[in-house]
């Protein structure tokens, strides 16, 4: 290995929520070969947000030392549903759409991995394969008391919610899949826990070394509260585009920097740094790391141009054709029709009077359009700015 095993594991452990244990991870790693370290991902959507990549990163991070990263892709698994944290049954998804789906998740995850150093393996290929014999005895090694300890089934049924059976497969199925690719150590979110035990306990079973535990932190979203997720709106998506993407990592608050640092890149955040100056480093590290270094660099001017110079008139915006707009428009209507036409963004009515309008921030040309009713003219190269984060050139 590239580095001797105590520093290794100083680097591993970093930013992780849970090591079972540290003492098993310090033999194996002087071990001094390759471990073979591995991340189960279920593709159940297409495409991945910030919060995903926590655990990609920390593979990485293994990889970068030169051990084995195996990506395992629950094509199986997926069409069941993984139901930790979840208050109801997952809605089946059929094999085609977890393909389809398996397809854009890896090419969204070897942005971050190595392709060429990545071991990717499908759960299908064994669990296809199984009889229903087979199916039985593996339930054998598991009890129904075991299952029922899982907080979010023990949770659904004192609230008389339903758990199907097919449910209480899942973790004996992710458990297996460490007995066949023979892990050293798997990765997951603080709600794999669980699963991940399982498998130690069917290695064992097996007369297999016992994988090592590292969960990692679930990533609070842009609100700072929620964790990360497409339903809440709170989200970065690793498919965004450089300047949204950007924009987006802007609004980071300054509680959450140095845990965006050391969870998304790796890096310990110094105290001595100006916090806006740490947040650009942040979002023109991240813009990079997905898009490339001309591109994050290109998201950064494009910043300063638009908010530190305050010159929108030369920043690249997105543009609406005058003829599009809607005709004899009041303030209201015109800066609803922007939201939607240039950001897809639905804002009610009152949202836009309360947080947008009477506050100032849609501005005419640099003149705030306070009033919602008032009547609007705008002509060819006028820039109206929405909000701090958002603005539109006319056409």
């Amino acid at each position: 290995m590239s580095l001797p095993a105590a520093e290794q594991l100083r680097l591993l452990t970093a930013g992780t929520a849970k090591v079972l244990s540290e003492k098993e991870l310090a033999d194996k790693l002087a071990l001094a070969r390759p471990l073979r370290v591995k991340l189960g991902v279920d593709p159940t959507a297409p495409d991945i947000h910030f919060g995903h990549t926590v655990a990609l990163e920390k593979l990485r991070q293994f990889q970068e030392l030169g051990h084995q990263a195996v990506l395992l892709i629950g094509d199986f698994t997926a069409t069941i549903g993984d139901p930790s944290g979840r208050s109801v049954t997952r809605p089946p998804l059929t094999r085609d759409e977890v393909l389809a789906n398996a397809e854009t998740y890896t090419t969204q995850a070897f942005k971050i991995l190595d392709p060429e150093k990545t071991e990717v393996v499908y759960n299908g290929d064994w669990f296809r394969k199984m009889t229903f014999e087979e199916v039985l005895k593996l339930n054998s090694r598991v009890t129904l008391q075991q299952m029922l300890q899982r907080e979010d089934f023990r949770t659904r049924l004192d609230s008389a919610q339903e758990v199907r059976l097919h449910e209480l497969q899942y973790p004996i199925m992710q458990g297996w899949d460490s007995v066949e690719i023979r892990a050293d150590v798997e990765i997951g979110g603080t709600d794999q826990l669980f699963n991940i035990l399982v498998g130690r306990d069917l290695q064992k079973e097996e007369g297999q070394p016992q994988q090592v535990v590292m969960v990692v932190p679930l990533l609070e979203g842009l609100d700072g509260v929620k964790k990360m997720s497409k339903s809440y709106g709170n989200y970065v998506g690793v498919n965004d585009a450089p300047q949204e993407m950007f924009g987006k990592l802007m609004s980071v608050s300054d509680t959450l920097m140095a845990r965006y640092y050391q969870l998304l890149l790796g890096e310990t955040l110094s105290p001595d740094v100006h916090p806006m100056e740490a947040k650009k480093a942040l979002a023109e590290k991240l813009t990079s790391r997905y898009h490339g270094a001309e591109a994050g660099t290109a998201a950064r001017a494009d910043w300063d141009t638009r908010f530190s110079k305050k010159d929108l008139a030369a920043a690249d915006l997105p543009e609406l054709a005058l003829a599009d707009l809607p005709a004899e428009a009041t303030v209201l209507v015109l800066s609803a029709h922007c939201f939607k036409a240039a950001f897809d963004t639905e804002k009610s009515n009152g949202e836009l009077r309360k947080q947008f309008i009477t506050t100032g921030s849609v501005q005419l040309n640099g003149e705030k359009l306070t009033d919602p009713s008032a009547a609007v003219s705008v002509q060819a190269g006028d820039v109206l700015k929405l909000s701090k984060k958002h603005a539109v050139r006319f056409i």
